[in-house]
């Protein structure tokens, strides 16, 4: 696990400092400024020179309202290389021995674990915040998986989320295990957007030694995707890869391509610098299972192209095998 930061971030809000409750809804014309500007360069994308195999997993939520196990059994099939777990209701999200098994028997080792700090999940394991965070990074250690995902706190949390940046850099130190909290979105509230998150819904400027950026909660923030991954450098620890249009208060998690994300050009820079982190494919398959399973092999295809693992798997022409010595 990286080390923490031995300082607070500049930009962290003061300690005791208010946050106002709204905003103006800045979010869509920032986002259509960034996108004209991009689109009116031709939108350029990084020749590819991959430093590293970036593994390409397959989030739980990605085949939800089919289960876990189906979950386990579709990155085997199609050729993802491990899986990510969103822990919730359903046992087998949250029981190690069940996931050590599906893990085991489907050969797609457990990327990460996403902790329950959704919204429509606070009742799970009680009431109590950070027994989510903490019981989600125990399972994680018992099955040496390496990150957790979780969510910034709501505002409403009262001492959790006064506490959160400080209270995730002690369980992080404690257990070993990273972190990575994920960026999110403002809700709209007509011309206002409510400021739900504390510190924000945008981690990037926080004292965070790991991080997840989602692309679709980008597009519907308006954030700037490759600003963000080149803000955080070596603290960006996890992509979900997925896409938005931007024009929509909606999480819309479309597959990559599909939206006006720079999502091809944000796999080709981390591919290129060696990034140590894993992608997790993270989009709304909610139709019939032929169509889930399409969905899936054309996002596959996408990720590893634009992380070039077709230049890294090219075989030696020395080598023996097909085209090779041995056929001569």
């Amino acid at each position: 696990m990286k080390p923490r930061r031995d300082h607070p971030s500049a930009s962290a809000p003061r300690e005791g400092a208010r946050k106002p409750l709204t905003r103006p809804n800045s979010a869509q014309h920032s986002h259509r400024e960034s996108l004209f500007k991009r689109l009116s360069a031709g939108d350029p994308r990084s020749d590819q020179a991959p430093q590293r195999r970036i593994p390409v997993g397959l989030s739980t939520s990605s085949v939800f309202p089919a289960g876990v196990e189906e979950c386990f059994r579709l990155a085997a099939e199609i050729g993802y290389d491990g899986v990510e777990v969103m822990v919730s209701y359903p046992k087998d999200s949250q029981d190690p021995a069940i996931l050590r098994d599906y893990s085991q028997r489907y050969d797609q080792p457990i990327l990460s674990l996403h902790a329950p700090t959704l919204f429509f999940l606070q009742g799970l394991w009680g009431r109590d915040a950070w027994v989510k965070v903490e019981r989600t990074v125990e399972i994680a250690k018992e099955l040496g998986v390496p990150t957790v995902v979780a969510h910034p706190p709501f505002r409403w949390q009262g001492k959790y989320a006064r506490e959160f940046v400080t209270g995730v850099a002690a369980l992080e130190e404690k257990h070993g295990i990273a972190i990575a909290v994920e960026n999110m979105y403002p809700w709209r509230l007509g011309v206002r957007e409510l400021l739900n998150y504390l510190p924000d819904h945008d981690p990037t400027d926080e004292d965070y030694s790991h991080v997840t950026v989602d692309l679709s909660h980008a597009a519907t923030a308006g954030d700037d995707a490759l600003e963000m991954i080149d803000r955080l450098g070596e603290r960006l620890t996890h992509l979900h890869l997925a896409d938005g249009s931007g024009r929509t208060t909606k999480d819309e998690h479309l597959p990559p391509g599909e939206g006006n994300q720079p999502c091809a050009e944000v796999l080709r820079r981390l591919a290129n610098r060696g990034w140590q982190g894993s992608v997790l494919l993270e989009v709304s398959t909610s139709g019939d299972a032929e169509h889930r399973e399409q969905i899936l092999r054309q996002c596959l295809l996408f990720a590893r192209h634009h992380l070039g693992h077709h230049l890294q798997d090219t075989p030696d022409p020395g080598a023996d095998g097909p085209g090779g010595p041995a056929d001569g």
